[in-house]
């Protein structure tokens, strides 16, 4: 089953439930989903759910420090039940030594010599390691290993 099938059949199972909460995060990512099939025209695949889901929990986690710096906790804590929600269709997270190791793998393939060919190391990992780390973080083992080189 496709993740948008199962993305489908638990918005499903959540109107059975009636919970509305998961039902409402549900609906925004298909509407995000179909957004991007009509504007594209494509049928997308795991790999374009999966940046969806991706840009929405970046947006959801920006919003819950926006939220807590502004003191509305109440808006805070709706964006991490739906934060939680989105959680559920990412792929297992991988361990900082994973991480690490591929980008060591990936800046010998690369035979990067310094900051200048970061670009280069990032552009070999970005499809590798999308939806499973948080690029950010594999940015800064990126920088940290080829300030070392």
């Amino acid at each position: 089953m496709s993740l948008k099938e199962q993305i489908t059949e638990d918005m499903k199972a959540a109107m059975r439930a009636k919970d509305t909460a998961k039902l409402g995060t549900i609906r925004l990512l298909t509407a995000a989903m179909k957004q991007k099939e009509v504007d594209e025209r494509i049928e997308l695949t795991d790999a374009h759910v999966l940046a969806i889901i991706e840009k929405m929990i970046k947006q959801r986690k920006d919003s819950i420090s926006q939220f807590e710096a502004g003191g509305r906790q109440d808006l805070a804590d709706i964006e991490k039940a739906e934060l939680s929600v989105l959680s559920t269709y990412m792929p297992a997270a991988m361990s900082n030594e994973e991480m690490q190791a591929e980008v060591t793998a990936a800046v010998a393939q690369v035979g990067a010599a310094g900051p200048q060919d970061m670009g280069k190391v990032m552009s070999v990992l970005k499809p590798k390691l999308a939806g499973r780390a948080d690029m950010t973080v594999v940015s800064g083992l990126v920088k940290a290993a080829l300030s070392k080189s």
